[in-house]
């Protein structure tokens, strides 16, 4: 997925400026861009150099002056055909396991508190993903059918946080039998 066709799929709502654009992917539970300015107005020329979308400055009472990007026919048509496509394999690529892989350097209270660390930084992305699903969209379902794929949207995202807390939960729990007995010292060693 690009962000292209989220771009294009937000703007399927309603006009929006880039900045509204950024508020939107930024409160989103799914869409993992940073949402950065130069990320989105870059997508932005490239769907106005493709014709997917159009933009019309507005002027305002105070400045500076806004630009509104609407979606158009060729872009509903890329987004629809893009829906259409095979979906990608899901990606669990998670920097956290990486940096497990060696905490076996950790002294056994460093490995406790780097776990312990990870446990409460997934439970408050938990809270924070179920303060977002109960504030709501930023848009009104279209349909019912629509409203039924975000309620399934959330409830995956919420599910793939149970599951992270589970698991590093069970982690904490076997980590006793796993320990080396290794104690943290206050200074660095001396080679």
């Amino acid at each position: 997925m690009t962000i292209n066709h989220a771009i294009l799929g937000i703007l399927s709502y309603r006009p929006m400026s880039g900045y509204d654009l950024k508020k939107v992917i930024q409160d989103s539970l799914f869409m993992h861009w940073s949402g950065n300015n130069n990320q989105i107005y870059k997508a932005l020329l490239e769907l106005l150099e493709e014709g997917l979308v159009t933009g019309e400055v507005v002027h305002q009472e105070n400045p500076p002056s806004k630009k509104i990007y609407t979606i158009t026919s060729g872009g509903l048509d890329t987004l629809k055909a893009w829906t259409a496509c095979a979906p990608e394999p899901a990606s669990f690529r998670k920097s956290f396991l990486i940096q497990l892989a060696w905490a076996d350097l950790l002294c056994d209270d460093a490995l406790r508190e780097l776990l312990r660390s990870y446990e409460e930084e997934i439970r408050l992305q938990l809270v924070m993903a179920r303060e977002k699903i109960r504030r709501g969209s930023a848009f009104a379902a279209r349909s019912g059918q629509e409203a039924f794929l975000w309620r399934m949207i959330n409830e995956n995202v919420l599910s793939s946080y149970q599951s992270e807390l589970a698991w590093v939960e069970r982690v904490l729990g076997q980590l006793p039998a796993a320990l080396s007995g290794e104690v943290c010292k206050d200074e660095p060693s001396a080679d």
